[in-house]
C-alpha cells in the first residue's frame, strides 16, 4: 500500500452529531481526526438535524460540553432540516445532510462511530469516481425461498433508474451469491459535489421507499434503504467496487467501530491503542465520561476486561456470536 497520496488534496469531512449517543461520538471523531491527521486541511463538519416536523423531540447537541469540545476541535456545527426523512428513518440523515455542505467541493462522509487513525490526507482518494465501505455482509436482500433471487432483485432497481445492471457485477463472484452484486456498507462514502450526490441518493431512495419495484414485495427496507440506494448511486456516477485502493479506509486510516464493546471485542490492538490515546487529554475525557458506555468501557478499563473473552486471532465468524457472549458477561453498552 502507498503510503502517499499521489497529490495533495483538498477536501471537507462530515459526520453527524445529535443529542444522545451521536453527540458522543461526533467529539470522538473529531479528537481522533486531530490527534492523528494533523495534515488534514479541509474542513470537519458536524451535521446537526434541526427540529421540525419530521422529529418528536429537539434532536440538536444537547449537552454544551460536546459543543464546547467541538468548536476547540475546529469542527464547524452545520444545522440542516429533515424534508423526507427524521424519526421514522433516522438513517435518511446521511442523505440529506449533503444538501447543507459546500456545493462543488469534495467532500468523506463518514458514520459517527468511526475513528480516523492514520493521517487521512494519505489516502488516494480519486473524487470523480466515488466509492464507499466495502466492510458489510451479506445484510439485504433475502431473496425468499421460490423467488426472485438476488439478481432479479437488483436488476429490478438497477432497471428502475436506467442503470447498466451488467456492468456491476464481480463475475468473479457465482451467480446468486451475495457478493456478485454490487453493496456497499454507508460507513463511508464520498464524491466530488454533495449536491450531485445527495440529489441522487435522495431520487433513489424515496423512489423506492414510496413505489418500490414488484421483486421486492418480500424485502424489509428499514433499516437498510440507505444502503439499497447507495450502490446504485455510486455505479450511476462512474465509481465501483474497485474506486478506492484497499487498506485504507477501513483499515490502517480509519475503523468504523459501531459500539465500543465491539471495538473492544474484535479490533486490533493498534485500534486500542489509538483510541486510548486520543481519549486520554484531559479536555477529551471530561467530555466523553459523561457517556456512560465510554467511561466503562475507556475510564473504567472494562473494555479490556470484555477483550479478554476473545482471541482476536480466531473471532466468531458472527457478529451476533461476539454480541451475545458480550451480552451474556455484562459488557453490552449502547
Amino acid at each position: 500500500m502507498a503510503k502517499q497520496a499521489p497529490i495533495a488534496q483538498n477536501f471537507n469531512v462530515v459526520v453527524v452529531g445529535q443529542n444522545g449517543r451521536l453527540q458522543y461520538e461526533a467529539a470522538l471523531f473529531a479528537a481522533s481526526l486531530r490527534a492523528k491527521s494533523p495534515n488534514f486541511k479541509g474542513r470537519l463538519f458536524v451535521a446537526e438535524p434541526q427540529p421540525g416536523p419530521r422529529w418528536e423531540s429537539d434532536v440538536r447537541i444537547g449537552n454544551p460540553d460536546v459543543r464546547a469540545l467541538l468548536t476547540a476541535l475546529d469542527a464547524e456545527i452545520l444545522p440542516f432540516e429533515n424534508h423526507v426523512f427524521g424519526e421514522g428513518y433516522p438513517f435518511g440523515n446521511k442523505i440529506e445532510l449533503l444538501q447543507a455542505l459546500p456545493e462543488g467541493e469534495p467532500f468523506v462522509f463518514f458514520d459517527s462511530d468511526t475513528l480516523i487513525l492514520d493521517d487521512l490526507s494519505t489516502v488516494p482518494f480519486d473524487f470523480d469516481r466515488p466509492a464507499a465501505s466495502l466492510r458489510v455482509e451479506g445484510t439485504w436482500p433475502e431473496p425468499p425461498l421460490y423467488g426472485p433471487g438476488y439478481a432479479a432483485i437488483w436488476k429490478s432497481l438497477y432497471d428502475r433508474f436506467d442503470l447498466d445492471f451488467e456492468s456491476s457485477l464481480d463475475l468473479s463472484q457465482p451467480d446468486e451469491y451475495w457478493r456478485r452484486y454490487l453493496y456497499f456498507n454507508a460507513g463511508f462514502f464520498y464524491y466530488k459535489c454533495p449536491k450531485l450526490f445527495g440529489d441522487r441518493f435522495l431520487e433513489y431512495a424515496t423512489s423506492i421507499r414510496n413505489d418500490p419495484p414488484d421483486e421486492l414485495a418480500s424485502q424489509t427496507l428499514s433499516p437498510w434503504l440507505d444502503q439499497v440506494a447507495l450502490p446504485l448511486v455510486i455505479h450511476g456516477l462512474g465509481g465501483g467496487r474497485d474506486a478506492l485502493a484497499p487498506g485504507y479506509l477501513d483499515g490502517a486510516t480509519s475503523c468504523h467501530y459501531r459500539l465500543m464493546p465491539l471495538l473492544y471485542a474484535r479490533e486490533s490492538d493498534a485500534v486500542v491503542t489509538t483510541l486510548e490515546e486520543v481519549t486520554a487529554p484531559n479536555r477529551i475525557k471530561k467530555v466523553l465520561k459523561q457517556y456512560d458506555p465510554f467511561k466503562r468501557m475507556i475510564y473504567q478499563k472494562r473494555g479490556h476486561k470484555a477483550r479478554a473473552l476473545f482471541d482476536q486471532n480466531n473471532l466468531p465468524r458472527r457478529e451476533q456470536v461476539i454480541r451475545n457472549t458480550l451480552r451474556k458477561n455484562g459488557y453490552w453498552l449502547r
